[in-house]
């Protein structure tokens, strides 16, 4: 399967390309035609300086996001996956994957703060096959999943148990630092058995650059910080030691931990870096679509002259 050049010439960047979990119309030949409409996209700011989208699964209906249970665990990294899975329009569910590396897993969740009681999460170990069952009530025909998470978390061993066979190679993780391997190197759509849906099974990502299509899940991911925040005696209150700052005595009071403050204040700040840098980004690709346009124009004008 490949793309027609209509397609490639049409594309005014690689969002109008297809990704892993596109619907797609294609021809006998198996020349890619067409993308159709995504009803959901997960979107991250590709690699480099240049601001530009990459789309890592379209029509994606559950996000499972794998987290695993030793040094690899860090509450600020699951709230932006989680912020990512929001924004893109899919249901997270967060995964503490290898509870059997741990002692008392269920303490985990509490790490995340209202994170935990806002989004479905499930504690297993895939390597054992114990508590694979509870994603039960995502799987079936017609849903999507995506498992995505850092190398190393396991996602590749998931798939493996919820396909039912060896089909993904898992690779173990360094003993010293707990960081995984490169295992999965692209993006692939798998199809579960016994109508289950179908699963996506995603490389591990060292690091999430949040691509927004829209800011509303950037408040969402940090609920109880922006709630407190709308009890405080200013509207302009930067929480750091303003008179009536109801943020800082939530803090003082034990009732939010100073981890979510500092998280959804470097949210913040991307968010309003990367809408500035995002519009820049916007402009050009109206400006290459705007010259296709004028091109084909021009082109069907000398050809009707021609013809004349």
């Amino acid at each position: 399967m490949h793309l027609s050049g209509r397609l490639r010439h049409h594309a005014a960047s690689r969002l109008d390309l297809p990704a892993v979990g596109d619907w797609v119309g294609i021809d006998g030949d198996g020349r890619v035609h067409a993308v159709l409409p995504r009803r959901t996209a997960f979107v991250r700011r590709a690699a480099g300086d240049r601001s530009e989208p990459q789309v890592l699964a379209a029509n994606v209906d559950v996000a499972l996001l794998v987290t695993s249970l030793n040094h690899e665990f860090n509450p600020r990294r699951i709230e932006r996956w989680v912020t990512a899975a929001w924004d893109a329009g899919s249901t997270p569910v967060i995964v503490f994957n290898k509870a059997d590396l741990v002692d008392r897993p269920e303490r985990f969740p509490s790490k995340l703060g209202s994170l935990a009681a806002s989004v479905a999460h499930v504690t297993m170990s895939a390597l054992r096959g114990d508590g694979v069952d509870q994603l039960a009530p995502w799987l079936g025909a017609g849903q999507t999943l995506a498992l995505l998470g850092s190398s190393g978390v396991g996602k590749s061993t998931l798939a493996n148990r919820l396909l039912g066979e060896e089909v993904q190679v898992v690779k173990a993780i360094r003993d010293d630092d707990s960081m995984g391997r490169h295992t999965t190197v692209r993006r692939q759509l798998l199809l579960l058995p016994e109508d289950r849906g179908l699963l996506i099974d995603t490389p591990g990502l060292r690091e999430l650059q949040l691509w927004w299509n829209n800011g509303a899940s950037a408040s969402a991911a940090y609920d109880d910080v922006e709630g407190f925040a709308r009890g405080c005696q200013f509207r302009d209150c930067t929480h750091d030691d303003e008179p009536g700052c109801a943020v800082r005595a939530a803090i003082e009071g034990g009732n939010l931990r100073i981890g979510r403050l500092n998280g959804w204040r470097k949210l913040q700040r991307e968010q309003a870096y990367e809408e500035r840098r995002q519009s820049g980004f916007l402009a050009r690709r109206q400006q290459r679509a705007l010259s296709k346009r004028i091109t084909k124009a021009a082109r069907q004008k000398r050809r009707h002259r021609g013809l004349e």
